[in-house]
């Protein structure tokens, strides 16, 4: 069997190059696996199970591979030192995925501490819209490479949700355009089919309104849907390539 780890801090940072000077491509969120191809005393070079994406990890001490039995059902879950509300020692992302080692009233103990029940659902759960709770992210800091709620870029955004019902899709937005095949014309658009622009994404969430993680403005964003179209064509001269439909 391949040897895979799992990746068991809250984020974990994918570089380009080994230095930390280097830019953040993407990011691995808490129960992650990956392969390692190469290691040297301070990085390890990986390919991420769930997305086929390379880079570099700073070289730090990571279990072999975690079968996870739950995933963080909400923007954020708090990692309790007991099981009860009153020391917090971390926090996980949506998406998050854990092994579940212990179970007391109403709370969940994994490798790193103790979670509420009610903030995570068993690894099988799948939502009919996967995009039904896509809006926790609004106000989200945009952050390029991000995939969490402290900062998060527009292509992350739509991978975590399909990520999250176990569903696979590409990490960025120029290898979604290509892997959704189903095409759909601007005036046939609705509720939860993906608009691309060159190096860009968004979500329909009406046929009048979108959200996407948007540079210009630092943050995740609901606007309208011509409205958007105009601002990226004047101001970085970009047309929509694709409207996908799931």
């Amino acid at each position: 069997m391949t040897k895979y780890f799992t990746n068991n801090f809250p984020i974990t940072n994918l570089h380009k190059k080994p230095s930390i000077k280097s830019e953040i491509v993407t990011q691995m969120i808490y129960g992650d696996s990956f392969l390692i191809s190469k290691r040297s005393r301070n990085w390890l070079k990986i390919k991420i199970k769930e997305d086929g994406y390379k880079g570099f990890i700073k070289n730090r001490k990571f279990p072999k591979y975690l079968k996870p039995t739950h995933k963080v059902n909400k923007l954020k879950s708090k990692i309790f030192k007991l099981p009860n509300k009153s020391k917090k020692i971390n926090e996980i992302s949506f998406g998050s995925k854990i092994k579940v080692l212990e179970n007391k009233k109403n709370f969940l103990r994994f490798s790193k501490g103790w979670v509420n029940k009610n903030d995570v659902k068993p690894i099988s759960y799948k939502e009919k819209n996967p995009f039904n709770k896509i809006s926790i992210f609004k106000n989200i800091k945009y952050k390029w490479g991000g995939k969490t709620f402290k900062g998060i870029d527009c292509s992350a955004l739509i991978q975590i949700f399909l990520n999250f019902n176990n569903k696979f899709c590409p990490r960025d937005a120029k290898d979604q355009v290509k892997f959704f095949k189903k095409n759909i014309r601007l005036k046939k658009i609705r509720k939860n089919d993906i608009i691309y622009w060159k190096g860009h994404v968004a979500l329909a969430l009406s046929n009048k309104k979108l959200i996407h993680a948007y540079g210009p403005m630092k943050k995740t964003v609901i606007m309208g849907i011509n409205q958007t179209i105009k601002r990226i064509e004047q101001t970085a001269k970009l047309k929509v390539i694709g409207i996908k439909r799931l």
